[in-house]
């Protein structure tokens, strides 16, 4: 991740993959709706969204201050009108949005909550938070996606994410790809299921749960 300017932020990942999730979220979304993205970076995804899928608002959020000028600096720079501002948002809160409950719209709930590249680089808890809070939030219908690599114990792991995984564990013992057959536990328990699995470029996957009652 690179600084481009005084406050926006660029990822070559982002960049590389935001193609190939646009064409593959135009599979699972309908035409319209709101979105919420969790952990939003640098904000290259949101505005790749926002500005290819107009009648979608988009919501960006993230923890950290400088992604949050970052992603404010992106959408500035490409003068999306369909997106939010960001707003601090940390899964492992009970209450996501409480704190911004004062602003029009946020008490509503979402068509899709979208969250990229996260399992992996935090602690295991945030898991169980992201599907309990998902859980809450989602709209009648509404689906949560994740990307990012996984494990899965009937498929051969690449070499590339098993020295990923090591790198990531070296870094921060909290850290690490995820099973994605832990994450499906952790979805089962907050009530959402998994509804689709898309292989991606670079041995990543789009995980999409829905609401096991939808």
């Amino acid at each position: 991740m690179t600084q481009t300017s005084s406050t926006a932020m660029f990822s070559p990942a982002a960049e590389r993959n935001k193609h190939d999730i646009l064409a593959t979220l135009r599979q699972v979304l309908p035409s319209a709706g709101r979105a919420l993205e969790i952990a939003s970076g640098t904000g290259q995804h949101v505005a790749w969204f926002a500005a290819n899928l107009p009648h979608w608002t988009w919501q960006p959020t993230d923890p950290q201050p400088e992604a949050l000028d970052s992603v404010a600096a992106t959408i500035a720079e490409q003068g999306l009108t369909n997106v939010r501002p960001a707003l601090r948002l940390d899964v492992m809160e009970s209450d996501w949005l409480q704190q911004h409950s004062d602003k029009a719209g946020h008490g509503d709930a979402f068509d899709l909550i979208y969250c990229a590249n996260m399992l992996h680089i935090a602690p295991w808890p945030t898991c169980a938070a992201l599907m309990q809070g998902s859980a809450r939030y989602l709209a009648s219908g509404g689906v949560l996606v994740t990307y990012g690599p996984y494990l899965e114990r009937d498929v051969v792991t690449s070499a590339g994410n098993l020295a990923f995984d090591q790198s990531l564990r070296s870094r921060n013992a909290a850290w690490g790809i995820r099973q994605r057959e832990d994450v499906a536990q952790q979805a089962a328990q907050a009530g959402l299921k998994l509804a689709a699995r898309h292989a991606m470029p670079a041995n990543n996957l789009m995980l999409v749960w829905a609401k096991a009652s939808d």
